[in-house]
């Protein structure tokens, strides 16, 4: 929306440095319910703090509980959850939900609702049977929400941060995320200095844009290397050096670290621990090549990552109030790393890293290219990994692809690709009994890949990319589809 905005824990000290220029906070959702630790000296002071400055609170679910609380209201601890659709009535004229139609559904994710205002506060949004949905103080200088503005589920839900941020607060709209590119670059050269770069690079859009920003800031030297980990999709490897031919980087190397990376897995069930040990052999490799190319070139100080700010957010690396919802492989190195970061992209989401690559002219088809996860296959199968599990999820996949990479609704998802589990169910074929797996297909779209709803894709298009599946995929007899949104699920399943 065109406004810079940092985001903080929320014992943060709210000192005159950090709140120079700013006229908004917004407290976020959060997984926990209101306690006396939440009501602490600090975040009291921070709010008389804020409101001494004329500074406007906007809370969104757990946020609008806990002002709920500080200012005097109450709070039913779990008696009373909603998740999902749910539809609520708008009840007062207040500006902040004039975008709101009078009657519409919104995503709630709560269990904990405010069931009496403080004084002074007044209800402009009720779901169910007068249930609080959204209240502002008279003076509107607080608000609060217990639904999600913020996603995609909320139809005209941005209107409600519009109205905080241009009727409220009275920011304009002057930020932009292509407009950091200079800023970006200058970051890169005073971090690495006359040092080299080291990149990991996976063909994918965050490792690519990155890529080019690195290679503007230093020239030839970057060196980007790619790891095949035995767990890409099918022509996954050819695919990537191909292209980075084909955008002329100097310095580029594959590694076949297949085997490293599969032996490591051998008998790992849990996905985190999974990601995990992915993790450190990755940057294992890395420092061993890194080695190899300083026998050649000189010394390497710096690894270069694609970091963005999503991965940090579901890594938990932005503050101690935040919960671990997954480990990325670039988030939360090993301390025995011995090379120091340089991360770009660190404070974008997905849809801003999209622009800046738009805007620097990187060919069309690596930006507008699916997410793929840095752990790759290994998170998409239950259980542990094969090299016979490995080879049915890709075959699985490339069919997926194959039949849907030309449908007009491909360039409308986020995310497609297969699930494999390891549950064996009968089935037929020729006459004979089969014992075999189930397939997940699993469509999604998103804008930054924090929430996405499930693609709806025409009906004849599944059942061709089924019984494809389970009639060319041998160990595949039951191929399902996915239709479960974020939240509550993830977009991949481990």
């Amino acid at each position: 929306m065109g406004v810079f905005a940092v985001i903080i824990p929320q014992d943060t000290p709210l000192d005159d440095k950090l709140l120079r220029n700013v006229k908004g906070i917004i407290l976020s959702g959060g997984p926990r319910s209101v306690t006396d630790d939440d009501l602490d000296s600090a975040f009291t002071g921070n709010l008389e703090r804020a409101t001494a400055s004329n500074i406007k609170i906007l809370g969104i679910c757990f946020g609008h509980q806990l002002l709920a609380v500080h200012f005097g209201g109450t709070l039913d601890q779990g008696g009373n959850p909603e998740y999902g659709q749910t539809e609520i009535e708008v009840v007062d004229s207040s500006v902040l939900v004039s975008g709101l139609q009078k009657k519409q559904q919104v995503w709630m994710s709560h269990s904990d609702e405010v069931n009496k205002l403080p004084d002074g506060m007044n209800a402009l949004v009720i779901s169910g049977e007068g249930r609080i949905a959204a209240f502002a103080s008279s003076d509107n200088s607080i608000f609060g929400v217990q639904f999600h503005p913020e996603v995609t589920h909320t139809p005209n839900g941005l209107t409600i941060l519009q109205a905080f941020l241009r009727d409220i607060c009275d920011y304009k709209e002057d930020w932009k995320p292509e407009n950091q590119i200079g800023d970006i670059i200058e970051y890169v050269n005073d971090t690495v200095g006359e040092s080299r770069v080291l990149l990991g690079t996976s063909g994918g859009v965050d490792s690519t844009v990155v890529a080019y920003l690195i290679r503007q800031a230093i020239g030839s030297r970057l060196y980007c290397v790619f790891v095949d980990n035995g767990l890409l999709r099918k022509g996954e490897k050819e695919e990537v050096i191909a292209a980075f031919n084909e955008m002329g980087f100097e310095h580029f190397v594959a590694i076949d670290a297949a085997d490293e990376f599969i032996d490591a897995l051998e008998g790992i069930e849990d996905p985190e621990e999974k990601r995990k040990i992915i993790a450190d052999k990755f940057i294992e490799v890395f420092e061993r090549k890194a080695k190899e190319l300083e026998n050649e070139y000189g010394k390497f100080e710096f690894l270069g990552q694609g970091t963005i700010y999503p991965d940090r957010v579901e890594s938990a690396v932005t503050g101690k109030a935040t919960a671990v919802i997954k480990s990325h492989h670039n988030v939360r190195l090993p301390d025995w790393m011995k090379l120091k970061l340089v991360e770009p992209l660190r404070d974008l989401y997905k849809d801003e890293v999209r622009q800046v690559g738009f805007k620097i002219d990187i060919p069309k088809h690596m930006i507008t290219r699916q997410p793929f996860p840095g752990p790759s296959l290994a998170i998409r199968i239950s259980g542990p990994i094969t090299r016979d599990q490995l080879t049915i999820l890709r075959h699985a996949d490339s069919i997926l692809q194959e039949v849907i990479e030309n449908e007009p609704f491909y360039p409308d998802i986020w995310q497609s690709f297969c699930v494999l589990l390891p549950v064996r169910t009968v089935g037929v074929m020729g006459d004979e009994r089969t014992y075999d797996q189930a397939v997940v297909i699993r469509m999604v779209e998103s804008l930054d890949a924090m929430t996405a709803s499930v693609s709806t894709p025409p009906w004849e298009v599944l059942l061709q990319a089924a019984s494809r599946i389970a009639n060319e995929v041998k160990g595949i007899n039951r191929v399902v589809y996915d239709l479960t949104s974020k939240p509550p699920g993830t977009i991949e399943w481990y």
